[in-house]
């Protein structure tokens, strides 16, 4: 379960927190704190469980590859400290697990979050037919940022301004982890070569720090999507896309792509540097909105597809 490196359940995290966060503001009337709190204490309890399903996952597919790299060769079942047929049934309690907490959510969120586990399933296989997994990653590690909307009411499928909204999101942090597990990836672009796995750090070797760039780039271009998509507030823009651009900007300009340990350590970093800049901002927007700070013009319906319109309109 990796339960000694966390970042992973961190990247997990945080999209169902981004997502959260941006609808709470959709609400009529306006969540609580204590309920967007309450909902992202159940997302971060899912996050650590399906996290974990996802390494035991991850370490049966890649049995035979991780003894080949010196960053995975001492994994459990890689080194033959536990077997296949124990680890299926573990394997079997985690989602177990998983599925106990996803039904503590309103019902629609099973619906929404069944088909990520065709991602969690096969995400393993892509290093082996692609040399960006890292997008295929993105498409699994992404998925919460529906879930926050639905979890906190808002059908998605019926309000137009939220889906886009949503989908913006999802989008933005598929492009953000192909920027933090390319860092990755940097790590083991030696052993890749030897083991014959595909991997981004090698396709992209030489302009690597224009790829991460133009790929930020588009980060931060969705994320404004996501904003515009539902009449986000100038506290959106600065803190949200600011936030993401100057940390990003600033990881790219200093990481050292050569160093195995710089690497790891940005991608450690980079979950709470970039994504507690965009937490920040988006819980300012939402404190904004639920404070009033915008006025009658600002507010919104969740019921509808479109905003509310001031008393003049």
């Amino acid at each position: 379960m990796r339960l000694d490196k966390p970042a992973g359940t961190y990247y997990l995290l945080l999209p169902c927190v981004f997502s959260t966060l941006l609808a709470a503001p959709l609400t009529a009337p306006i969540v609580a704190p204590t309920t967007a709190v309450g909902t992202i204490t159940l997302f971060a309890i899912g996050a650590f469980i399906m996290r974990g399903a996802g390494c035991t996952i991850n370490d049966l597919w890649d049995r035979n590859l991780d003894p080949h790299v010196s960053r995975t060769r001492l994994r459990p079942i890689a080194r033959g400290a536990i077997s296949v047929h124990q680890a299926i049934p573990f394997l079997g309690g985690q989602l177990l697990a998983g599925l106990t907490l996803l039904l503590q959510l309103p019902w629609q969120c099973f619906f929404y979050a069944t088909p990520s586990l065709l991602l969690v399933g096969t995400y393993p296989l892509a290093k082996r037919v692609t040399n960006y997994p890292q997008f295929v990653l993105g498409l699994t590690f992404s998925w919460g940022a529906f879930l926050g909307f639905p979890a906190l009411g808002i059908d998605l499928l019926s309000n137009t301004p939220a889906l886009v909204s949503a989908a913006c999101l999802y989008g933005s942090c598929v492009a953000w982890t192909i920027v933090y597990d390319m860092i990755y990836a940097y790590q083991d672009i030696r052993d890749d070569v030897r083991a014959g796995i595909k991997s981004i750090a090698l396709a992209q070797e030489h302009n690597a720090k224009m790829f991460l760039t133009g790929v930020s780039a588009l980060q931060v271009a969705l994320l404004a999507g996501a904003g515009a998509a539902v009449g986000a507030g100038p506290v959106f823009y600065a803190g949200v896309c600011g936030g993401a651009a100057a940390t990003l900007g600033y990881m790219i300009r200093v990481v050292n792509l050569r160093s195995v340990e710089d690497c790891w350590r940005w991608f450690r970093k980079g979950a709470w540097f970039t994504g507690g800049a965009i937490s920040v901002g988006l819980a300012g927007e939402y404190g904004a909105r639920y404070l009033g700070w915008y006025g009658e013009d600002a507010s919104r319906s969740v019921g509808g597809e479109t905003l509310l319109q001031s008393k003049e309109s």
